[in-house]
């Protein structure tokens, strides 16, 4: 109807195929009634093809751009990443080695917890990577078991009290007595430290993190949220924030070290469980992660 109205009285479509794929359609629309001929439609079938050749050239030459410069992100991030702690283990071990008659043991007990933070931060790093090869091979292993996600979540904000309390950090949690799901508790624990890491390493010093977890109205999904009063994500930058190895301007802007891996890693798992994480709005300052997953309760 609409095409008449302005006019067209005739319209006729190829596919616009790459041989393997069909990316679309050719459409051409006339003023006149009449039937396509065999050569008009054989013409256009053939600049369909040579149009779907070259979208598939085009694509395969950005995807060549795009693997480059990931594959230069991923050597710089390594390298910078690597450097930083490996520097500080190197130098504390030669100060250590050199001024060890001189030190009391509170002294020693300072440098080897220097030399034991910058060990954990390579472990992690190399944790993340090793996540990182098997989503791309497709099998990060997940063990689902009936369990709870309040312990979880308890769990890892036990973990980070120390970290919070050194940056004099509010840290307020709301749980219910349980939260029942069929999941993978040590994969939703990384998920838990990698939103609470986050929170705490970008919050400025004497800011908030507000979790809370409950059931929706249907009984059906958990919704938990992990919000701060942090250093936020540019609205225009949000959409690529779930690629791998990118970091915000602002994150960059204040050389706040980070792989640009945990929040890959942490939707991988999250959409293992049939779940969805997405960044909720937020008012001030700061972000908030809202995380979805299907709850046991309906089922109890």
């Amino acid at each position: 109807m609409t095409a008449a109205r302005v006019g067209l009285r005739v319209a006729v479509g190829v596919p616009l195929s790459t041989g393997r794929n069909t990316l679309g359609a050719l459409c051409v629309y006339g003023d006149r009634v009449e039937d396509p001929e065999d050569t008009v439609l054989g013409l256009l079938g053939g600049l369909a093809a040579h149009v779907g050749q070259y979208l598939e050239r085009r694509r395969a030459e950005e995807l060549t751009v795009e693997l480059a410069r990931t594959k230069d992100e991923f050597l710089a991030m390594v390298t910078h990443e690597l450097r930083n702690p490996l520097a500080v283990i190197g130098s504390t071990v030669a100060l250590f080695g050199d001024e060890l008659d001189d030190l009391t043991a509170d002294q020693q007990r300072e440098y080897l917890h220097v030399i034991a933070r910058s060990s954990q931060r390579l472990t992690v790093m190399a944790d993340d990577l090793l996540d990182l090869a098997s989503l791309e091979a497709g099998n990060l292993a997940a063990d689902p078991v009936d369990t709870d996600l309040c312990a979880i979540i308890g769990e890892a904000v036990q973990a980070c009290v120390a970290p919070a309390a050194a940056k004099q950090l509010t840290v307020t949690v709301r749980l219910p007595d349980r939260l029942g799901l069929h999941a993978d508790p040590h994969r939703l624990r990384q998920v838990a430290d990698n939103l609470l890491s986050n929170a705490i390493k970008y919050t400025p010093a004497g800011g908030t993190i507000t979790i809370t977890a409950g059931l929706d109205d249907t009984a059906r999904t958990i919704v938990w949220t992990i919000a701060d009063t942090g250093i936020g994500i540019p609205r225009a930058e949000r959409p690529r924030l779930f690629r791998r190895f990118y970091r915000a301007s602002t994150a960059l802007d204040k050389r706040i070290p980070g792989t640009g891996l945990g929040l890959v890693i942490t939707r991988t798992i999250v959409e293992r469980h049939h779940g969805t994480i997405t960044l909720a709005e937020h008012t001030g300052p700061g972000t908030t992660f809202m995380v979805r997953l299907p709850s046991t309760a309906a089922d109890a």
